[in-house]
This record gives C-alpha cells, sequence and structure tokens, in this order.
C-alpha cells in the first residue's frame, strides 16, 4: 500500500517488555521542528487473536504525516494467553511511552490513544478503566481515538466474545462503556453504518453515555462504511470514501494543541476538562 511521504518509521522493535510480542514501532513526520511533538498510541485489531504491526504502517504514517509520533505496539494474543493479559500488555506499552518517549522527541503529557475494532476497545479500556494505568500515566492522556470499537456488547452472544470474555470473572466489568466517568479523556468514535461484525451501536451508545457524563465527544457515523472501512479510509487510496483523516486530524489538533481556544470543548482549558486535570 502507498505510503505517506512526509513521514517515516523512526524505529522498528523496540522491547516494552520481555518476549517478541512485547515490542513496538515507532513513526514521525520526515520533517520536524525540535520541540516535543504529541503522540499517538495506536492498537490495531484482529479479535484479540490475530494481528500483527508490521501491517500497520500505512496507518501509523497518515498519523505521522500530520505531525505526530505514533507508536505501534504488539501485544499477545489469545489463545497464548486469555483475558486480561492482552489489555496488560497494552498497558505497559502506554507506561513506556510516557516514561521514554521524551528520549525519542515525544511529549508524554500529550497522549492520544487510538485504535481499530479490537485495538480500539485496548484504547478505550485503558483510558476509562481505572484498573490498568497509573494516575500518572493516565495524567498524560489527553484524548481517545476509537474507529469501528466494541464498548458495548454484554452478554457476550458471539463466538468470539464468547471465546475471549466469556469466562471472564466479572462480564460486566469488561466492558467500557461501564467505566465512563466525568473524569474520561475526550473521544471521536467513528463507525460505519454497514458494519456487521461491531455493531454502529457500541459507539452510539458509548457517545451517549459520555455526553451525559459532561465528557467532550464526537460520533461520526458513516452510512457507506463498512467494519474495515474505517481503517482503509486511513490509506492514500481510500480517503475519497470518508474524511476519516480529516476527523481525526481535527480532533487531535483540538486535543493535543497548546494553543487551541478555550471555547473549544476539547480544549485542556475548556471547564469540561477539569476534572481530567
Amino acid at each position: 500500500m502507498p505510503k505517506d511521504s512526509a513521514s517515516r518509521r523512526l524505529a522498528g522493535g523496540l522491547p516494552y517488555g520481555a518476549g517478541p510480542r512485547r515490542t513496538l514501532d515507532l513513526y514521525g513526520p520526515r520533517r520536524r521542528e525540535g520541540a516535543p511533538l504529541p503522540v499517538v498510541v495506536f492498537f490495531y485489531g484482529g479479535a484479540w487473536n490475530s494481528g500483527s504491526r508490521a501491517h500497520y504502517g500505512f496507518a501509523a504514517r497518515a498519523l505521522a504525516a500530520l505531525g505526530y509520533l505514533v507508536v505501534v505496539p504488539d501485544y499477545r494474543l489469545v489463545p497464548e494467553i486469555e483475558y486480561p493479559a492482552f489489555i496488560e500488555d497494552c498497558a505497559a506499552a502506554v507506561t513506556w511511552v510516557s516514561e521514554h518517549i521524551a528520549a525519542h522527541g515525544g511529549d508524554p503529557g500529550r497522549l492520544v490513544l487510538a485504535g481499530h475494532s479490537a485495538g480500539a476497545y485496548n484504547a478505550a479500556s485503558l483510558a476509562l478503566d481505572q484498573r490498568w494505568l497509573a494516575p500518572a500515566v493516565r495524567r498524560g492522556i489527553q484524548g481517545v481515538v476509537g474507529l469501528s470499537g466494541p464498548y458495548d456488547f454484554y452478554p457476550f452472544d458471539g463466538p468470539i466474545s464468547q471465546r475471549v470474555f466469556g469466562e471472564a470473572d466479572n462480564p460486566r466489568q469488561t466492558q467500557p462503556i461501564n467505566h465512563v466517568g466525568p473524569d474520561a479523556a475526550p473521544m471521536l468514535l467513528i463507525t460505519g453504518g454497514k458494519d456487521r461484525l461491531v455493531l454502529p451501536r457500541n459507539s452510539v451508545n458509548l457517545s451517549a453515555a459520555l455526553e451525559r457524563a459532561g465528557v467532550p465527544q464526537t460520533l461520526r457515523l458513516y452510512p457507506r462504511l463498512g467494519h474495515a472501512s474505517t481503517l482503509f479510509c486511513l490509506s492514500l487510496p481510500l480517503r475519497w470514501r470518508a474524511p476519516v483523516l480529516e476527523d481525526c486530524r481535527a480532533f487531535l489538533t483540538a486535543v493535543t494543541d497548546p494553543g487551541t481556544g478555550p471555547d473549544d470543548p476539547f480544549a485542556p482549558e475548556h471547564p469540561a476538562a477539569a476534572a481530567r486535570q
């Protein structure tokens, strides 16, 4: 797949823990000034049982070309591990970013978690459920971008959810929507009207829960997009299908740009963000 020429891979296979699946790649803009850059940590999907960071360079480079450092971690998968080990791996990756990204030119105080499908679940879980990240790391999370994510799918009625979450001690606690509070980071939720794998109601319901809690959020439902399309619209050949990348650009700018005006509900200075500080 053609890649954005304004970005490049800066490092590959950096370890954030022990073992071959606890490694990450780092991307950034080809040209940059000296100031530390905001950081996007992107988790790929694959039903928690498949996937490799090597296949998501196109998405990372699309975001990096906007002026961000982008981190793409691998994490252990079912059946090698069981829930919640993949969440613990993702938490370890974000903790590594918080502690080490400054050495690579990133700003640990301006982190955005992002992901597609199962990766969007991982990102939302880390941002909403306070079990996984230390408070010092959580304070650096300024926003979440979820593409076609499952956030509200209990009771488990499909083979994937039953396999991955069916043996959880408290199944309701596996659902990101059940951890929404007024201190949650702002969220951009993008979904496709033709998604039959992760139904759009997951994004619609989470959006409504965030709104009830007073958390800034934006919901984008594209009627003609399917499950994978929200991700593939980040790629150069398919951006014409929907302005997903432009949605991401606007949101990322709002939550990470210190110059964003106080009238913007995503801005750190806005009253709606006070509870997150």
